[in-house]
């Protein structure tokens, strides 16, 4: 059972495995609320953390994908993601999952964001690079993926968040943090010019 840490207002009672797969488990944890009061919290552990790509071509395109995600019942398209394990190189992790969706190979990386994903219900966090100076090649997607790859101008990548036409919460935040860095001055000098609008 996790100990508490001293500021936090939960006192957690009891804990119980309810279901383990290779990527989640989920535990319900009995708690006294921070209003004094019995409850119940459920938690989905997450084996590995989500990497995301934004890849800039020399034109100021960026490589989106799009698949049919199973949990949403929904096309979506998305940058390019995958996971890393937990406990290894999330860039490492994000340079496989950009030559398996999309089969380029970046000579640029930069690290540009960390979060959690849906912190109200569970622990999974993410990281997000920048990727330039672009080689094509071929794909590998895994055989589960049946991936549409297509490159927009960021612009319009950025729109597509805006509009809703994107929903990926890891992909809208990448491309948002992009933007504030471009507008802030604050991007690789490599990818200033091609992300400037």
């Amino acid at each position: 059972m996790p100990s508490d840490p001293p500021d936090s207002p939960w006192t957690t009672q009891s804990e119980r495995a309810i279901y383990a797969n290779p990527w989640i488990t989920v535990t319900e944890y009995g708690v006294l609320t921070p209003a004094g009061t019995p409850g119940i919290y459920g938690v989905v552990r997450f084996r590995n953390v989500a990497v995301c790509v934004l890849p800039v071509a020399a034109d100021g395109t960026v490589t989106l994908v799009g698949q049919f995600r199973y949990p949403l019942q929904a096309y979506s398209w998305e940058l390019p993601e995958g996971g890393c394990p937990v406990g290894t190189d999330p860039l490492d992790a994000a340079r496989r999952e950009l030559r398996e969706e999309t089969g380029q190979i970046a000579g640029g990386w930069s690290e540009i964001l960390r979060l959690h994903l849906s912190n109200c219900v569970s622990d999974e966090a993410g990281v997000s690079f920048l990727a330039w100076n672009l080689a094509e090649g071929p794909s590998d997607p895994d055989e589960t993926e049946r991936l549409e790859v297509r490159r927009v101008p960021f612009v319009e990548a950025v729109r597509m968040a805006e509009t809703g036409a994107i929903t990926d919460g890891h992909s809208i935040a990448t491309l948002f943090r992009a933007r504030l860095m471009a507008l802030e001055g604050r991007l690789p000098p490599a990818v200033a010019d091609a992300l400037a609008y």
